[in-house]
Order: structure tokens, then C-alpha cells, then sequence
């Protein structure tokens, strides 16, 4: 009786650790159109403090994105395409969008450097974060756009999430 409570107990702590794995991983779009190297169903994006749309921006905050995905070839350079769509109209974000998103790549352990190439098959982690300023007004319905792209303009991952300022 002793064994079988033993794995009970096991059990239901394994369940709990696999359950606190997928939670951090939140829900996100494909941009529609645009087609991908990766598809969206090859990335696991974590956007902090939001598992589900529509993620809520507060203000005077730092929201870090995390993206694990796997280049299916070799790619040279990556830059951000980031902007909110706000009543249909697309507001890139000021110090994010057109950035270089090499230095923001890691290894697939999170914690090791990598950078720009990146070689086809080689898992990457790419951690980026922002700040939600004070200054910027309270939107109750937006959808955020984050794509990065080759220097040629093609894109390697995009995804968008709904979201709001608070």
C-alpha cells in the first residue's frame, strides 16, 4: 500500500512539473499572409505574464519575449519587424522595430551567446524585452506584430498576439 501511494504521489508530481512546462508557453497567431521559413507551429514563444490574448501591457513595465525556434537553412543576418496594428493602422515600436535581432540570440539552453549566422537545424532562443512607457495611452485592443526577417526582407518567424495597454 506503501509503494502504491509512493507512486501516486510521484505521478501527480510529474504531472505537475510537465503542466508547469507548457503554461509558460504563451498562445500566439500566425501573421496570416505572411509566409514563413519557420511556421508558427515550430516556435514556442513566451511573452511574460501572458499565456493567452490578450496580453496586457502595463505601463511602466518591462515585457521580455523569449522565442525558441529552428532555421530550416542557413541564414546570415536577422532583423525585427515589430508594430502594434491599432485600428487597422501599423505602429512600429520605437526602439524594437529594424533592429538587428543578432545580438539577441542564444543557444538552445537559454543561456549560452550566440550570434548572427545562424546554421540550419541548430535550434535558437531569441530574448528580447521592451519597455511599456509611461507616456504611451491606455489601448484597450491592438494586435502585436513581431517578425524577424532576413536582410532581403524574408521572413524566418513572425507571429501576432492580441494585446492591450493598461
Amino acid at each position: 500500500m506503501k509503494s502504491l501511494s509512493t507512486l501516486v504521489v510521484v505521478a501527480t508530481f510529474a504531472v505537475v512539473c510537465i503542466l508547469n512546462g507548457v503554461a509558460h508557453a504563451t498562445v500566439v497567431e500566425s501573421c496570416g499572409a505572411t509566409r514563413s521559413l519557420v511556421p508558427i507551429e515550430q516556435n514556442t514563444v513566451d511573452i511574460s505574464n501572458c499565456e493567452k490574448g490578450p496580453c496586457r501591457l502595463k505601463r511602466r513595465t518591462t515585457v521580455s519575449i523569449n522565442q525558441k525556434f529552428t532555421p530550416t537553412e542557413d541564414v546570415k543576418s536577422l532583423s525585427t519587424t515589430v508594430f502594434a496594428k491599432i485600428v487597422g493602422l501599423p505602429l512600429p515600436f520605437v526602439g524594437v522595430d529594424g533592429t538587428s535581432a543578432c545580438p539577441y540570440l542564444f543557444a538552445e539552453d537559454g543561456e549560452t551567446k550566440l550570434e548572427c549566422p545562424l546554421k540550419a537545424g541548430v535550434p535558437v532562443v531569441y530574448k528580447r524585452s521592451f519597455d511599456v512607457l509611461e507616456i504611451y495611452p491606455k489601448i484597450p485592443s491592438m494586435t502585436i506584430h513581431w517578425e524577424l526577417q532576413t536582410k532581403s526582407g524574408r521572413s524566418i518567424t513572425c507571429f501576432e498576439v492580441p494585446a492591450k495597454i493598461v
